[in-house]
């Protein structure tokens, strides 16, 4: 079982160069990194869930340029995007940020994407919200055809581009992982097409999780690593994921500045010490 921190960072909350470090001296596996470009005002009473959304929704930073930082202050610590709003970016453009924070991780890149909820938030990057779902898929095979290729060339109905060079590649052969969030009707099967892992925020996870590999099967492929967001890290809630054969399991802390985040990583430390103790 692997371990994992999540935050919002934003400009008012701790800062990556320290919180990295904090994680990785713990034992946390990886550190991951939520996106919003901007929230419309109109936006802010209720989130995805209906409730009231919270401030650190429109104060983010970059998540490369935060993972950017996370990077270089640690050694070992995997990072990575929990989840990049993929819809609302240019898939060249990602393509050479995510090859970038590869190398200079030396390899420590994940690549989690969703579709996103927020219709007026996609809008003003002209993103239509009813076939957010395709061009998301067109723009994860776009970014895995300019990492994979030294003449990348790519046709469909949203991206189209005829063959270039771009460089640099990723350092993880064939690529960075893919990990699709999400968890509607249609997600698993999207995860088998075009994903090399599953992150579920929210809803029914664990007993989807046979179906997904039966998926996996059938089109040929290996079980696929799943990532879950864990809320309470007692022995109860980790054991129940290992036993439904869960990878990785992510802890947020709060982003309303560096004590709040620390005393949390503490928290969450002094909750796992024995699952951390034996590695991730």
């Amino acid at each position: 079982m692997k371990f994992g921190i999540a935050i919002f960072p934003t400009d008012y909350g701790i800062r990556m160069t320290e919180l990295a470090p904090a994680v990785e001296e713990r034992g946390f596996e990886s550190l991951w990194v939520a996106e919003h470009s901007h929230i419309h005002v109109s936006d802010r009473p209720l989130g995805p869930t209906g409730a009231p959304l919270p401030q650190p929704y429109w104060h983010t930073l970059d998540p490369f340029v935060a993972l950017t930082a996370a990077a270089l202050a640690t050694r070992r610590l995997r990072i990575g995007t929990g989840v990049c709003l993929l819809v609302q970016r240019d898939p060249i453009h990602t393509a050479k940020l995510g090859a970038s924070l590869d190398l200079l991780s030396e390899g420590r890149f994940l690549f989690g994407v969703g579709g996103g909820w927020n219709r007026a938030e996609m809008a003003d990057h002209g993103t239509a919200y009813e076939t957010r779902w395709r061009l998301l898929r067109e723009r994860v095979e776009a970014v895995k055809e300019i990492w994979t290729s030294e003449e990348a060339e790519y046709h469909g109905r949203f991206v189209d581009f005829d063959r270039m060079w771009c460089w640099p590649k990723p350092v993880q052969k064939p690529h960075p992982p893919v990990i699709l969030g999400g968890n509607g009707p249609n997600t698993l099967k999207r995860v088998v097409r075009y994903a090399d892992g599953w992150m579920p925020n929210r809803g029914d996870v664990l007993s989807r999780i046979p179906e997904l590999q039966r998926l996996a099967r059938e089109a040929g492929r290996d079980p696929i690593p799943v990532t879950v967001y864990g809320e309470t890290a007692e022995p109860a809630e980790v054991e129940r994921y290992l036993e439904a054969g869960v990878e990785r399991i992510i802890y947020y802390v709060p982003s309303d500045g560096r004590d709040a985040s620390l005393r949390r990583l503490e928290e969450l430390t002094g909750r796992l010490r024995p699952y951390l103790a034996h590695g991730s």
